[in-house]
């Protein structure tokens, strides 16, 4: 999705609001009690995120949005959206994350495409209670009506974009967790300032609901530019994306050593030469987790360009290999001075 997806997408929301009004349209508002209940509401219409679950229509105090650089889940098609409720914002915390008001939600929904149609798969909510963040997924059916909570996760064979045939997995309640994690702390990991585009927050601003544009903000790149853009910046923003979530200090792979964080300027903590903590099959034999000038030889594009549980990296949330992920990074690898 291109960077000026999300404000397109804004613009869309906000006139489907108003004609709903024009046209005298009664449209609940969203269940805000149920965002905030201790218990976990059973189908994701008990949320009233959306008009038209099944067209992924959002409910007016629904917005959408789309990030600079996007996390890769075996080709899923993403669609996000961020429920505030009526009187608040959100607040910038310079580039990093945006703050979220007690009562908001990040919904997204993963598709795939089947037979010229888009099946809708999966939709993980996030929601910010006064104790702190919960992470649930909820699992599309058959007939694409409704969305059932689906704690224990659960498999499906599918196709992918790219012709692989995999077996997907939703996540169970602890797996969201363990991506969504940091010093112990359920967190969202996508709507970082520095990921979203100016023209999307700049009218987040405009409408009351987002209190400033951070100044100066670091940007990730466009992904749509991958083939073709500098190799050094898309390989950063694709490991910050993927894999810093875990690999950051207070992250789920903190006892790695390796930091991935886009801000992150040591070269050796985002594994140039660096020896990994515990060699084993993950390694391939290799002995630094990035070689300069030698992308085949370093443990870091080894494990992207895998697919083998035990190798792999990510660990969760990846059944194929993101073929343009390992492009970038193998070009950024081969260009780095030896």
């Amino acid at each position: 999705m291109r960077r000026g997806a999300g404000l397109l997408a804004l613009a869309c929301v906000t006139f489907g609001a108003a004609l709903g009004h024009a046209t005298g349209v009664d449209v609940p508002p969203v269940n805000g009690a149920a965002v905030q209940d201790a218990a976990f509401a059973r189908n994701l219409s008990d949320y009233r995120f959306f008009t038209d679950g099944a067209r992924q229509m959002p409910n007016s105090t629904v917005t959408p949005y789309a990030l600079n650089t996007p996390l890769w889940s075996d080709g899923a098609e993403k669609l996000r959206f961020i429920y505030l409720p009526p009187g608040t914002q959100l607040v910038a915390d310079g580039e990093g994350l945006l703050q979220f008001p007690v009562g908001a939600a990040i919904i997204k929904t993963f598709a795939f495409g089947e037979g010229g149609a888009r099946r809708l798969i999966e939709t993980r909510v996030l929601l910010h209670r006064a104790d702190g963040w919960v992470a649930l997924p909820y699992r599309w059916n058959a007939d694409q009506t409704d969305a059932t909570l689906a704690l224990a996760g659960g498999r499906l064979d599918l196709v992918t974009p790219a012709g692989a045939a995999i077996s997907y997995a939703i996540p169970n309640k602890n797996q969201c967790k363990t991506c969504h994690s940091k010093d112990g702390q359920v967190i969202p990991i996508g709507p970082k300032a520095r990921n979203l585009s100016a023209a999307w927050l700049g009218q987040m601003v405009k409408v009351g609901a987002l209190d400033r544009v951070p100044v100066g903000a670091d940007s990730l790149p466009d992904w749509s530019a991958h083939a073709t853009g500098p190799a050094a910046p898309l390989a950063r923003a694709y490991l910050d994306v993927n894999c810093a979530h875990c690999h950051q200090p207070g992250g789920g792979a903190s006892n790695s050593g390796l930091d991935l964080r886009w801000e992150q300027d040591d070269t050796h903590a985002i594994g140039v030469f660096k020896r990994p903590v515990a060699a084993g099959r993950g390694a391939g034999g290799h002995e630094f987790s990035i070689k300069p000038g030698a992308p085949d030889a370093s443990i870091l594009l080894y494990r992207m360009d895998s697919a083998e549980p035990g190798i792999a990296m990510p660990e969760l949330g990846k059944a194929s290999v993101d073929e343009d992920g390992v492009a970038v990074v193998r070009r950024w690898i081969a260009e780095m001075k030896h």
